[in-house]
């Protein structure tokens, strides 16, 4: 692919985790891989625990139970910052951008968070600003590059914190609802960004409400109700059961 390489190949494997709140298990032992070169997805209906899992494995939250590896390495107390610069990037469901600051600006805030190093492949060698320039093309972004993220529309905004995680040249790649905001041209434009970072090595894991998006993009399902992982495999099986259907949502949730 000639644009953002990923660093090292990694899978990310996750080992019975268990979130609680108030003795409430929001996410009650999930087992999970997302390997290498893969792109694997995580379904589920509203409340079902995906994002909360998606904070337990970035660093946001801790699970009270069980492990989070990064490559056999066990990240599972360690610090969101740190995560990142061991090659762990992930993009909110909710737009998380700085309003203020250019485009450029703020994938360079990507580049220089994960920061570079010999140790994070052909990408992780080259200067902050190089690896930004990079993100921005391969996003279709560097037309708007030194326009402020204030007022830019929600596709362009969600374009924008990929290109700030890619930039950062991750092993691994958490995206929270990519799709949401998008049109179809984007949409399009997405998938194929996706697909090529999986053929360069990186392993993908997205949380996705749009089925054919998912049917069309994963080569691995998990889907999620009441906090745990009641199906798995191959997207056509899992879409198809019957456990999933009864438990499926269309809308985006917190969970």
């Amino acid at each position: 692919m000639n644009g953002v390489a990923p660093g090292r190949a990694a899978r990310l494997t996750v080992r019975g985790v268990v979130r609680r709140f108030g003795g409430i298990a929001a996410v009650d032992g999930v087992d999970l891989v997302a390997p290498p070169g893969r792109i694997t997805a995580l379904i589920g209906p509203n409340g079902a625990g995906k994002s909360t899992l998606f904070d337990c494995l970035s660093g946001t939250a801790r699970p009270d139970e069980g492990r989070v590896l990064l490559g056999g390495r066990d990240i599972t107390r360690l610090p969101e910052h740190v995560r990142a610069r061991l090659g762990l990037a992930r993009t909110f469901q909710r737009i998380a951008v700085f309003p203020t600051l250019t485009v450029a600006e703020n994938v360079r805030v990507g580049a220089e968070r994960a920061g570079g190093g010999g140790s994070r492949g052909s990408f992780g060698y080259e200067r902050d600003g190089l690896r930004t320039e990079r993100a921005l093309a391969l996003l279709g972004l560097t037309a708007v590059a030194e326009r402020p993220a204030a007022g830019l529309p929600t596709g362009t905004l969600r374009m924008l914190e990929l290109a700030r995680a890619l930039a950062g040249a991750p092993r691994v790649l958490l995206l929270d609802e990519p799709s949401v905001g998008l049109d179809a041209a984007e949409t399009v434009r997405l998938a194929a960004v996706l697909r090529a970072l999986a053929a360069d090595g990186l392993a993908l894991l997205l949380v996705e409400h749009d089925t054919e998006l998912v049917a069309e993009l994963a080569d691995a399902v998990y889907a999620m109700a009441a906090g745990r992982v009641v199906a798995c495999g191959p997207a056509a099986r899992v879409l198809a059961d019957p456990r999933v259907g009864l438990t499926w949502g269309v809308a985006a949730d917190d969970g």
